[in-house]
C-alpha cells in the first residue's frame, strides 16, 4: 500500500453546483493513485485549524494528474475551500482509506446508490465500471428536490435514475423505492449515503442475497488510522484494537455491507 503523503496541490477550477454544493479541481501527484471510492484530507490555509478535512474523490481527469472534490459547506473548514480560486496553492492528504471493488464487478450488473453528499464518491466508480457496457451499470441518486447535482455526468456512463422526497424529480422517495421500482434485480449493489440509508440498503441486500459494499461517513480526525476516532462494529476481531471495531479511514471508507454493523 502507498505510504500517505502530505504534499502541495494547485486549485484548478472552482464552481458551486448547488445550495451549499461545491465543485473543485485540484492538480495533485495524487490523482496518479486513486481508486473509487477513496478520499483525500484537505488542509485549510487557516493554522488555528489543524486537522484535515476529509473530502471523497469524484472524479480523476484521463490524464491523472487531477481530482475533482464535490464537497458540501458544513463549517469553517470547507467555507474556507469554497473561497479558493485558480491557482490557489494548497495541502493535501492522501490517498486515504480503500475503495470499491470495481474489478471484482466487472461484466455483472451493478446499482450504484448514493444519497445526498453521498453521490460524488460514485461517479468515479460509474466510469471506472462501464468500459462501454452502459446497460450493465445502473445509478440511482436519491435528493431532497430538484435542486440536483452531478446527475448528467452519471448519465455518461451508466443507466441513470433520480429519486427525490419531495416528489418534484424521478421518483417520489428515496433511492430503494427507486430501485424496487425499476424492477432491476443487481448482482451487486454500491451505495454511499447517511447512515439510515445505508443501514436500508444493508437489510434490503441481506434479504434479496445481494453482495453489497458500503462506504460509510464518519467524522475523522488523523484520517490515518492513530486516532480511533471513526469506527465502526465488525463480524470480526481489528488486529489494531483487538476488539470488535474497524477504523473507517483505513479499514474502510468502503466495507462490505455484512462484515459491519450498523
Amino acid at each position: 500500500m502507498p505510504q500517505k503523503k502530505k504534499i502541495t496541490a494547485v486549485v484548478r477550477s472552482q464552481a458551486k453546483l448547488a445550495e451549499g454544493i461545491h465543485d473543485m479541481w485540484l492538480v495533485t501527484e495524487l490523482a496518479r493513485e486513486a481508486k473509487p471510492g477513496q478520499f483525500v484530507g484537505v488542509y485549510p490555509l487557516d493554522q488555528s485549524k489543524l486537522l484535515p478535512r476529509p473530502i471523497s474523490i469524484c472524479e480523476v481527469n484521463k490524464e491523472k494528474t487531477a481530482l475533482r472534490l464535490v464537497y458540501r459547506v458544513a463549517g469553517e473548514g470547507t467555507a474556507e475551500f469554497s473561497c479558493w480560486q485558480p491557482g490557489q496553492v494548497v495541502k493535501v492528504l492522501g490517498v486515504l482509506g480503500n475503495g470499491y471493488p470495481v474489478e471484482e464487478a466487472q461484466g455483472k450488473c451493478v446499482a450504484l446508490l448514493g444519497g445526498g453528499i453521498g453521490v460524488p464518491p460514485l461517479l468515479e466508480t460509474a466510469k471506472a465500471l462501464a468500459c462501454g457496457n452502459l446497460s450493465q451499470v445502473h445509478t440511482f441518486l436519491g435528493y431532497r428536490n430538484a435542486d440536483a447535482f452531478l446527475e448528467e455526468d452519471f448519465a455518461r456512463y451508466s443507466t441513470l435514475h433520480i429519486a427525490t422526497e419531495d416528489g418534484s424529480m424521478g421518483t417520489k422517495g428515496n433511492v430503494l423505492d427507486a430501485l424496487r421500482e425499476s424492477g432491476l434485480y443487481p448482482d451487486v449493489i454500491m451505495a454511499c449515503g447517511p447512515m439510515p440509508m445505508l443501514r436500508a440498503v444493508k437489510q434490503y441486500a441481506e434479504w434479496e442475497g445481494i453482495e453489497a459494499y458500503i462506504s460509510l461517513e464518519e467524522r475523522m480526525a488523523c484520517g490515518v488510522g492513530a486516532c480511533l476516532g471513526c469506527v465502526v462494529k465488525t463480524k470480526e476481531v481489528d488486529p489494531h484494537s483487538h476488539v470488535h471495531n474497524a477504523r473507517i479511514c483505513t479499514d474502510g471508507p468502503v466495507f462490505n455491507a455484512k462484515e459491519v454493523k450498523i
